[in-house]
């Protein structure tokens, strides 16, 4: 069900972003990767764990750096930063053990993610076309 919803949610942003106009500005991707991959590092601080908290901002500060390259160079950054947060989530807590992650969290942003990041990739896709 996690992955379901991840995926419709994803879907119903993204196309209501494409709809309304919001993702015109190149900004809309990049700052959803920042969020997206910063939550972690919230759920770390919910959970109480100083130590989840550090080791989660070291991938937290690669989509924020991945987030920033894709705004100034080139989008497909940050089409290939979701899906590879989409990735990281698949693994997550095989690597890092965080308590404040609930347990539901991994697959949906996992399918969340990757929804998202292949969108974005279309979008390019077809707007490099027109």
């Amino acid at each position: 069900m996690e992955y379901l919803i991840g995926v419709l949610l994803a879907l119903a942003i993204s196309i209501g972003a494409s709809l309304i106009g919001l993702d015109r500005d190149k900004a809309f991707y990049p700052t959803c990767l920042i969020v997206i991959g910063l939550l972690y590092a919230l759920f770390a601080i919910m959970g109480g764990s100083m130590h989840a908290l550090w080791i989660e901002l070291i991938p937290g500060a690669f989509f924020l750096l991945a987030a920033v390259v894709g705004f100034k160079r080139n989008l497909w950054i940050v089409a290939t930063g979701l899906v590879a947060h989409g990735l990281f989530d698949f693994v997550h807590g095989h690597v890092i053990s965080n308590p404040g992650v609930p347990t539901w969290w991994p697959m949906f942003c996992f399918a969340y993610d990757v929804t998202a990041g292949v969108y974005l990739a279309w979008l390019l896709r077809i707007r490099k076309r027109t």
